[in-house]
């Protein structure tokens, strides 16, 4: 199927790893160019690189921390006529409750929210002139399921399936779509190494503390493994495409059956 993206702009933030990449990279295969984003010019040079090797079509890159507001409005001059926005930057990290402070809380609001908040605020007067666009929030399924390991995080996984669902009602009768995607436990980068040290400091291989995992703490999953950031981005790219326009205002899983509903 062409999903008619060849020559769409795409800016996916948070973008040299993990998901983020899997979706840029995604999104090239499909003829896009695509704008990878990382904190830092080496990162994205590196992830450019690896794209353009696996789909023949160079992205555009842009280095900077998009949970900054000055680093958001630099992007937009450079890149003012965006066309998909992928809001997929994003930071986790176990904690007890009792532990996380206040800074810490606003640290993963601003980081994990406001940076999409920000960015559909920057783009949305440019899609309703071109009336067209698609602004796709990468949640997770810990914002319906909220992870008792880190709280906070999955807070603001929530806060952003209502950004997207209201944004989408103001959005209502144009050619521009607001969606958000719930990712179920993933093999990112960061997910990789986190588990990875765990498994060795336990003296485990990863596939023993993976089955430990889905026995023990989601216990829900039907997929009963990590899902691979490509799976997640077969989603994503779907749902940038011109292919998806009668599908907004929704949050859809790709958690491999963790939340337990039909619905």
């Amino acid at each position: 199927m062409d999903l008619e993206l060849k020559n769409r702009l795409a800016l996916v933030s948070g973008s040299t790893a993990g998901i983020g990449y899997a979706i840029a990279a995604g999104l090239a295969g499909e003829g896009a160019r695509a704008i990878v984003n990382g904190r830092t010019q080496a990162a994205v040079e590196r992830a450019v690189a690896s794209i353009a090797a696996s789909t023949g079509n160079r992205p555009l890159g842009f280095a900077g921390d998009l949970s900054q507001a000055a680093e958001a409005e630099r992007l937009v001059r450079q890149f003012p006529d965006v066309e998909i926005l992928v809001n997929n930057l994003g930071i986790f990290a176990p904690r007890p409750f009792e532990e996380i402070t206040d800074a810490e809380w606003q640290r993963f609001f601003e980081v994990n929210v406001l940076s999409g908040v920000r960015l559909a605020r920057l783009y949305l007067p440019a899609m309703r002139r071109a009336n067209w666009g698609r602004i796709l929030f990468i949640s997770s399924e810990s914002g319906v399921q909220i992870p008792t390991e880190m709280v906070h995080y999955g807070v603001t996984k929530t806060a952003m399936l209502g950004v997207s669902r209201g944004l989408a009602e103001t959005v209502a009768g144009t050619g521009i779509t607001v969606n958000a995607v719930l990712p179920g436990p993933t093999k990112s980068r960061g997910v990789d190494e986190f588990v990875g040290a765990l498994a060795k400091a336990q003296g485990r291989t990863f596939e023993q503390f993976e089955k430990e995992f889905f026995e023990k703490a989601r216990p829900t999953s039907l997929l009963k493994r990590f899902a691979t950031p490509e799976e997640v981005a077969s989603m994503v790219v779907y749902l940038a495409s011109p292919r998806a326009s009668a599908t907004t205002g929704a949050a859809l899983r790709v958690d491999g059956g963790v939340i337990k509903s039909a619905f």
